[in-house]
């Protein structure tokens, strides 16, 4: 084979550094556009938000002549098609529970600001129950090494043989010691911790309650040897065993109802997560319109300092500062061009969906990206970024962009049916259907093809099971 030098000439698509990082903030939602922008403001000096002022007093030169240098114009800031925005129960407190220090009402320094006291975990709040009982040194042990055992839901899901077997001999505890102090923690609070199974833990519950409660019998015989009778509805079956009517098993039925299966979930801390909305929606005259939240927007700017600083230096390892200042003018006019990208995506999804705003899910159409980037001239696979984890404000709530779009099904006019109105119209048709002749699915797709919608049963199957609606024979009540 002969070796030879040859000149082709090729196309490529080159991702620049400017274009790589417009596409990545525009894929980032709001909390992580905070999250890189903070991280920005960290490592480049020449990055600052607008509000701060605390750098704009240094004139960069030791002669009192100088002037400070002016507020600089390069900023990232709302669009102009923007508008500006129109403005428990009480648990104990054991020490070990305790974080903050209270003051007496006399107190004349009121400078301190009052902190909540944090919620006791389950397990420190059983142990605060065990050190106040009046049980001996022996017997809390053995209750507290169960309390270490329960889990998230304050069940003892490892078997007492387990628990035995893992105790050194020298303790000297035997297997009918653990019953008892499984006893003793199972009325150690309240009922139903330290339960084994879903019927042990309701059962603790309504042996906890008064005697004369009706149903309270019946009740107990359910939960004890007939959960799974109940729990697939079969009435007629449970009504023939238990050798009762109509109002009694309904009667015990309520109270089972209103038992807790989860008992440790009223000691979970859970932190709330909250959406800051990109987009606010409103109507103006009749006009539904989109509008940047500002609340969303970190306005950010050049920092004149160091750029005038810069400026006068000379020296080859300028440089390294050159590039930052440019990757700080890059990141403010990409961050404007996310919000830019973001509200012209809004309002086409607004206009598009108008009558949903009018009337709500019912009234939704079908709408899929292409149609948004036909309208915008952009490409598909930019709808997609921007309309991921990007929230819109509403009259009727918070939607996450892609909430919008959705397929359509054919209906006997001609047209598409959008299959968030289909969902929207099984919801109220099983929210309106009779308790005890619930609607099949065969039945609510015969409903829909009346009011001219083409809906199989399977579909209506799929659409229900997505909104987590239980099937017919679960729905049904006495």
């Amino acid at each position: 084979m002969k070796h030879s030098l040859q000149l082709r000439q090729s196309q490529q698509l080159m991702l620049t550094p400017q274009l790589q990082q417009a596409i990545k903030l525009l894929q980032l939602s709001t909390l992580e556009i905070n999250q890189e922008t903070a991280r920005l403001l960290d490592e480049n000096p020449f990055l600052e938000r607008e509000d701060d002022t605390t750098n704009q007093t240094y004139s960069g030169n030791s002669s009192s002549d100088t002037p400070a240098p002016a507020a600089s114009t390069e900023t990232a800031s709302a669009p102009a098609e923007a508008e500006p925005r129109n403005d428990g129960s009480d648990w104990p407190e054991p020490s070990f529970a305790s974080s903050a220090s209270s003051s007496s009402p006399d107190d004349e320094d009121d400078g301190y600001s009052e902190v909540a006291a944090e919620k006791p975990s389950m397990r420190e709040h059983l142990l605060w129950e065990l050190n106040m009982s009046q049980m001996d040194g022996r017997d809390k042990k053995l209750v507290g090494l169960l309390i270490d055992a329960l889990d998230e839901n304050a069940y003892l899901s490892q078997p007492l043989e387990e628990i035995f077997e893992l105790l050194p001999p020298e303790l000297d505890v035997t297997l009918d010691d653990l019953e008892t102090a499984l006893v003793q923690l199972q009325y150690l609070d309240a009922p139903g911790i330290g339960a084994r199974n879903l019927s042990e833990c309701l059962a603790l519950q309504l042996r906890a309650m008064p005697e004369d409660i009706p149903g309270r019998d019946l009740a107990l015989a359910l939960v004890t040897s007939h959960l799974d009778l109940l729990a697939a509805r079969d009435f007629n079956k449970l009504k023939k065993v238990l050798r009762c009517d109509d109002d009694a098993l309904r009667c015990a039925q309520d109270l089972i109802v209103h038992l807790q299966p989860k008992p440790g979930s009223a000691f979970e801390h859970r932190a709330a997560d909250y959406v800051v909305p990109d987009v606010l929606v409103e109507r103006h005259g009749g006009i539904w319109r989109a509008r940047l939240n500002p609340e969303a927007m970190p306005r950010l700017r050049i920092n004149q300092v160091y750029a005038n600083i810069l400026q006068q230096r000379n020296e080859k390892n300028a440089n390294e500062m050159a590039g930052q200042l440019q990757e700080a003018r890059w990141f403010i006019k990409n961050l404007q061009q996310r919000f830019e990208t973001i509200l012209r995506v809004s309002q086409a999804i607004v206009e598009r969906q108008r009558q949903f705003f009018e009337h709500g899910d019912i009234a939704m159409r079908p709408l899929v990206l292409r149609e948004i980037a036909d309208q915008l001239e952009l490409h598909e696979s930019t709808i997609s970024r921007v309309t991921t984890q990007k929230f819109m404000l509403t009259p009727r709530g918070i939607y996450e962009f892609k909430y919008f779009f959705g397929s359509g099904l054919a209906t006997e006019a001609g047209g598409a049916c959008s299959s968030t109105a289909i969902r929207a119209l099984i919801k109220q048709l099983v929210s309106e259907e009779d308790a005890k002749r619930p609607l099949t699915d065969s039945r609510m797709s015969e409903i829909l093809a009346q009011q001219g919608i083409l809906v199989a049963r399977r579909t209506v199957a799929k659409y229900r099971e997505g909104m987590n609606i239980l099937p017919v024979n679960l729905r049904k009540s006495l």
